[in-house]
């Protein structure tokens, strides 16, 4: 008996000292692993940390570099505009370029906030103040362009009311006289000033506006006959005379082209035609001077051949 029990003893043994045998050799070799790893990798996330830095640092400095680029364009294109603004622009509305000392006013930009933040980043403060810069240059062009916006206005204005066409179409025009200065009057047999151009015509032929304007006077006189004076603004005046009927009255606004009368024969005249005068501050003009800006070549060698065959006036 004390034979077997000593041999079951030594068969049972103690159940946690043999699991305790088993697991140490298998999981040692793992624990092994894993310190070596941490000492090897632990070291290194400083390094891993530096180098996204560096990928964002690098990233930075490309989007700033786009940035920089973008700037030049931007700088090169309001030097062009600039350009364009004093040597075409103010050219063709005969004003002079921008005086320097207004460009240069705004070359300072405007302070949106307290630039010393940036005094440990040099780069980004030297783009902010040309950016500022080209800010202050670009609302001096903003401006200037507003202010060729309102003189092409007025220049357009006072273009459309300028006397500029023929008051009747070449195509019922019979003949042109161009009677304008000192001749020998039809009816009163004497020399006078003649102060305007006669042009034949059929009666009841349109008679146009030759540019945009107020009806000062749409009556008859003695000698005009029935006769219709535009004031045209910008110290133009134009008169339409011995005209069979009028079709505007005192006070109203026409438009260039627009028919205001019919030709006739009323007044000191000896045939049916249009005695028509231009009138610049206070000053009669050769009205042939005005003639020639809405006419095709054709229309003016037209106009030349009609009034080549006699120089006399017909009022």
């Amino acid at each position: 008996m004390k034979q077997g029990e000593t041999r079951d003893k030594t068969s049972s043994g103690d159940p946690a000292k043999g699991w305790e045998m088993i697991r140490w050799p298998f999981f040692a070799p793992a624990f092994l692993i894993a310190l070596f790893l941490f000492l090897i990798v632990n070291p290194n996330f400083d390094s891993i940390k530096d180098t996204l830095l560096r990928q964002e640092n690098q990233s930075l400095r490309a989007e700033l570099k786009a940035v920089e680029d973008r700037m030049h364009r931007s700088a090169d294109d309001l030097n062009k505009l600039i350009e364009k603004d004093d040597r075409n622009y103010r050219t063709i509305l005969d004003t002079g370029p921008l005086p320097i000392d207004i460009r240069t006013a705004g070359s300072g930009g405007r302070e949106k906030f307290n630039v010393s933040e940036l005094k440990n980043h040099p780069a980004l403060h030297q783009h902010y103040m040309v950016l500022s810069r080209l800010q202050g240059r670009l609302e001096v062009e903003r401006q200037s362009f507003e202010n060729l916006l309102d003189l092409l206005n007025k220049k357009l204005n006072m273009w459309s009311s300028r006397p500029a066409i023929q008051p009747i179409s070449n195509k019922h025009l019979k003949q042109l006289h161009l009677s304008f200065g000192t001749r020998f009057h039809p009816i009163y047999k004497v020399m006078r000033a003649h102060r305007g151009l006669d042009l034949a015509a059929r009666k009841g032929t349109p008679v146009y506006a030759t540019g945009d304007g107020t009806v000062l006077r749409a009556n008859t006189s003695g000698s005009y006959g029935r006769v219709i004076y535009l004031d045209h603004g910008h110290g133009y005046e134009t008169r339409y005379a011995h005209l069979s009927s009028l079709r505007v009255a005192e006070g109203d606004s026409v438009k260039r082209g627009q028919v205001i009368g019919l030709v006739g024969n009323t007044g000191t005249s000896l045939s049916a035609h249009l005695h028509y005068e231009v009138i610049y501050r206070g000053k009669h003009l050769n009205p042939i001077n005005f003639f020639q800006r809405d006419l095709s070549n054709s229309e003016y060698e037209r106009l030349i051949e009609l009034s080549a065959a006699r120089h006399n006036a017909l009022d």
